[in-house]
């Protein structure tokens, strides 16, 4: 894409026997960021890109790496909207305000349509006060402007093996608590696209 060469938008696509079809990195992705310093329009080479694939999906999700380089402005410029996963931790709490600066600033400079769906506790200790008083921070900080995920996902071993084992947390404890906080979290995001849809069918009657 940054060559302006001829794409197969379907190169490099695994489809995944769950019905998901993933794109990998690899490590060439640490010298792209470096490539797209010279690239023409270069926070909107990724939106090209999705632009191609989109048409043949329901959700196209990009996750980014914690960073607020490139790659990250090229992945808010392509995208509707973003869901921002964060840990009650206190660099990570941190690191969501430096976030949700960079959300606003590509929102009004390149991508005036994206918007915030909502906040994501990840990681979560329920037990512990450290995770209670950061997640209660985060909901009191931003939950008035923001909406914060009712749903939580859970610190748990189980999500660590089924990485190491190469396997979607469906596949390999399908019911254990981390699954049901994702099936859970899905209906929350379903719910916010269908409400989204609505809205735009109603602007354009308008």
């Amino acid at each position: 894409i940054i060559d302006d060469k001829t794409l197969d938008a379907s190169q490099g696509i695994i489809h995944h026997r769950e019905g998901v079809d993933l794109l990998p990195s690899n490590i060439e992705l640490s010298g792209f960021e470096v490539r797209l310093i010279n690239a023409m329009s270069r926070e909107r080479v990724l939106k090209t890109y999705v632009n191609e694939v989109k048409k043949n999906y329901d959700y196209v999700l990009i996750d980014c790496m914690p960073s607020l380089g490139m790659i990250t402005i090229n992945a808010l410029a392509a995208v509707d909207s973003v869901i921002i996963p964060t840990q009650p931790h206190y660099l990570s709490a941190k690191g969501l305000e430096l976030l949700l600066r960079s959300v606003s600033m590509v929102k009004r400079q390149i991508n005036p349509k994206l918007r915030i769906d909502g906040i994501l506790m990840t990681m979560v200790m329920p037990r512990t006060n450290i995770s209670k008083e950061i997640t209660a921070t985060v909901k009191s900080a931003y939950g008035k402007k923001i909406k914060v995920f009712d749903t939580e996902i859970p610190h748990s071993i189980r999500a660590v093996e089924a990485t190491a084992e190469g396997k979607s947390i469906f596949a390999y404890d399908k019911s254990g608590k981390v699954a049901a906080a994702y099936e859970q979290l899905g209906k929350e995001v379903a719910e916010i696209g269908e409400k989204q849809r609505n809205q735009n069918r109603a602007d354009r009657i308008r």
